[in-house]
């Protein structure tokens, strides 16, 4: 499967849930997907309200022919500060996470090193705020490896059919 076509796949899982934006994605992304939840608890009547809860999710798609450890920091830099620069923390801010997809034909040992060891974790005000986490995922489509953070493990499930 060529990445083209396992970005394809992908996007069309995500369509479901997600506002998948493929035209205008933030540089230098292939595509983006966005996920915005809002819940609210009430005691009986609406008008009392016992909590309300926002989360949010951006999801951050890359591709390349050949994944090199330099390649691999640059996606993972510019997808934590683009997701960062969205969150808007607040009272009933309850997560925003973020995720990179990363696409490659081939992955050079050091970017998979390099993914296995991410961890990123930011708190607001003590997490009274909320707080975001990181999920990194990477892809070789010409072998069907996949390489993950710690966070990323649980999409393994999702991306199984990608070889």
């Amino acid at each position: 499967m060529t990445v083209d076509e396992a970005l394809e796949t992908i996007l069309k899982s995500y369509k479901r849930y997600y506002n998948v934006n493929t035209e205008d994605a933030a540089k230098p992304f292939a595509a983006e997907a966005v996920f915005h939840s809002h819940n609210e608890q009430f005691f009986l009547v609406k008008a009392a309200t016992l909590s309300e809860a926002d989360s949010h999710e951006y999801v951050f798609f890359a591709t390349a022919d050949k994944l090199s450890l330099n390649d691999a920091k640059y996606f993972d830099e510019a997808a934590w500060a683009e997701g960062m620069s969205r969150v808007v923390p607040h009272s009933n801010h309850r997560s925003t996470d973020i995720v990179l997809i990363i696409l490659a034909e081939h992955i050079d040992e050091e970017a998979a090193g390099y993914i296995k060891k991410l961890k990123r974790y930011k708190s607001y005000r003590h997490t009274l705020w909320g707080w975001s986490h990181y999920s990194v995922v990477a892809i070789e489509t010409s072998g069907g490896n996949f390489f993950s953070n710690r966070r990323g493990k649980n999409l393994r499930k999702l991306f199984r059919n990608i070889k």
